[in-house]
């Protein structure tokens, strides 16, 4: 838990004693998102990991390892308090000063300070892999007054354990100026399947009700129909940015979860976005957004969608506060979208200066991104390239030029993009893995179907030959993914067919593949969600 401990007392010393006090709504977009992600993989493990040897040690430190071992350690501490918590700690240390310890050692000073046996606690949380699912269960009757209500736990099939939480249930009104304020705050311990929340029973229900309000809980979340739909029209109006960041997690983990189609979270993401203060939680939403058009919306709708989300980009950035972080990133995320004509000749505009937002500053990073979506659209080439690297000979600059090389929209670009990754290995670190994010960026997705099955054919010998972590990412960075849904690919069914004929493979080489027909998995359902809408 070292690691995990690290990144827990950052973040609550960030939020308690800096001006940084948002820094838990940065951890929930960021790390804790990371965490949901990475516990839902096939090859999810429990914090205290089972190592084999070094390659485990290399995949094992990750978003468990950081994230999830940071979050559980936050549900800890609403377990036992605070200041029981910051007790045994104390205690932990003064006792153990200079020595080395086990977790066991740890737990028995907050079982003193605290009261609570943490034995079957640290056994579900620590040594049990997974994520569960909390949602609310309400009745209300015809005068809107809450008759009965539960918090309800879902377990996956994969890890179906069942663990404690203490966690917080939050009623949100809009108030008379048409801010989303909190009117009810229950905490209460949930285990088992159904919690009742007696507490509720007898009021007004709230405009929405947010369980694991706070976010003190490890869990997945739902909101309720209504909630939902409330959120939806309201998500601007909330007072403060945890909440705000809660509902935009439990609406992206349901189009993950091919609950909700994808197009309505691109709705949701275009509608809201605008309102949004804090910079990590727009990075990870338009990066959600991202994943959102390219893999989970249904391919007979993407185009359309595609295109009319890089308008309402653009029109954001307009809007947008002069010179604001905001403005700048929806800028990017313009560029990066572009794909019609009409599109792709305002990103040329925004590069000669023929079109002007006030406050933004078309710097060479910027003019990078700006170029990078050109290329990709096919409206500049090499000389383009070579002229904005003379101008920015940096190693900043070496690395977009070679996204910007293997973004070329022909099938000879991506031949040599291919070979300098796969069949050479004389590329700086850095300048590969930038090769390999050019590679897949495409207009045409057709472009990378000649390379599904040379991946497959590769991927063994770049495991055998390359460094592990050269190897992660071209094994991962190549995967064909852009082509999941692909009317000509079954992508799932080639991996499928990997893993059966390479049973022997290095564990953590499979490991990967498995995490990568994962999220082929995930995108098939996502885009039968979306195509039944």
């Amino acid at each position: 838990l070292n690691e995990s401990f690290a990144e827990f007392q950052s973040t609550r010393a960030t939020a308690t004693v800096t001006p940084w006090t948002s820094a838990w709504t940065t951890f929930s977009s960021l790390e804790k998102s990371w965490a949901y992600r990475q516990d839902q993989l096939p090859s999810t493990h429990p914090i205290a990991a089972d190592i084999r040897d070094l390659e485990d040690v290399e995949v094992n430190f990750d978003g468990i390892t950081y994230a999830k071992g940071a979050s559980v350690l936050r549900q800890l501490v609403a377990w036992v308090g605070e200041e029981e918590f910051d007790a045994g700690v104390r205690a932990y240390f003064a006792k153990h000063a200079y020595g080395n310890t086990r977790l066991r050692d740890l737990l028995s000073e907050l079982e003193v300070t605290s009261g609570r046996d943490l034995s079957a606690w640290s056994r579900l949380w620590l040594e049990q892999a997974g994520v569960t699912l909390v949602r609310p269960s309400l009745e209300v009757d015809d005068d809107g007054v809450i008759t009965s209500a539960a918090v309800l736990q879902e377990v996956p099939d994969t890890h179906p354990v069942q663990r404690p939480h203490r966690l917080a249930v939050g009623g949100y009104d809009l108030d008379a100026s048409g801010r989303l304020v909190r009117t009810t705050r229950i905490e209460l311990d949930v285990d088992g399947p159904s919690t009742p929340v007696p507490e509720l029973v007898g009021k007004h229900r709230p405009d929405l009700l947010l369980v694991n309000d706070d976010d003190l809980a490890y869990a997945k979340t739902r909101l309720d129909p209504v909630s939902l739909a409330f959120a939806t029209e309201h998500l601007a109006a909330f007072d403060a940015s945890l909440p705000r960041t809660l509902v935009w997690a439990a609406a992206w983990d349901a189009t993950r979860d091919g609950e909700t189609p994808a197009r309505g979270y691109v709705d949701l993401v275009l509608g809201n976005i605008a309102h949004e203060t804090d910079s990590s939680v727009v990075l990870v939403l338009l990066r959600q957004l991202t994943t959102a058009l390219d893999l989970y919306v249904a391919p007979e709708h993407r185009d359309a969608t595609a295109a009319a989300a890089a308008d309402r980009l653009l029109e954001l950035a307009r809007a947008a506060v002069a010179g604001s972080d905001l403005q700048l990133q929806l800028v990017k995320a313009f560029a990066a979208r572009a794909v019609t004509e009409p599109q792709l000749s305002l990103v040329t505009d925004l590069l000669d200066g023929r079109l002007h937002l006030p406050g933004l500053s078309v710097d060479t990073d910027l003019r990078w991104e700006l170029l990078s979506s050109l290329v990709t659209g096919g409206r500049a080439g090499e000389p383009d390239i070579a002229a904005q690297l003379a101008a920015d000979p940096t190693a900043t600059g070496q690395r977009a030029a070679a996204a910007a090389r293997a973004a070329v929209p022909t099938a000879e670009a991506k031949e040599t993009a291919w070979t300098s990754v796969v069949d050479r290995d004389d590329l700086p670190n850095a300048v590969q893995a930038a090769t390999i994010a050019g590679f897949g960026r495409v207009h045409d997705v057709d472009l990378l179907v000649p390379f599904v099955d040379r991946y497959f054919e590769a991927i063994e010998e770049v495991w055998r030959t390359r460094t592990n972590e050269i190897a992660q990412t071209i094994v991962f960075g190549l995967y064909p993914v852009e082509l999941v849904g692909h009317a000509d690919v079954d992508l799932l069914a080639r991996t499928d067919a990997w893993l059966g004929a390479h049973p022997d493979a290095a564990p953590a080489l499979r490991r990967i593949v498995s995490e990568n027909r994962d999220g082929v998995r995930r995108a098939l359902a996502a885009q039968g969600a979306d195509r039944r809408s």
